[in-house]
């Protein structure tokens, strides 16, 4: 799937640079649901970084969607 490896390839580096981490989980209806972890799990304005997801599948890849953002707690933490 292209919006898969868009996540995967594209933005799980940028986001991980910041100390997060974005999963990918479907692509359904218009809507992109994405897991978030690391910092990415209590970052305050994560609303501004799926604004902007929303921006970057738009111009990359031509696909209007919306994302929707579920909260993880750090891979070590969920056990």
């Amino acid at each position: 799937m292209k919006i898969q490896s868009y996540v995967e390839n594209v933005l799980q580096p940028k986001l991980q640079g910041d100390g997060g981490w974005v999963e990918f989980v479907k692509c359904e209806n218009g809507t992109l649901t994405l897991i978030f972890r690391g910092e990415c799990s209590k970052c305050m304005i994560l609303h501004r970084c799926c604004d902007w997801i929303e921006q970057q599948v738009k111009t990359d890849l031509g696909i209007d969607v919306r994302v929707e953002a579920v909260r993880k707690k750090p891979y070590f933490q969920d056990v």
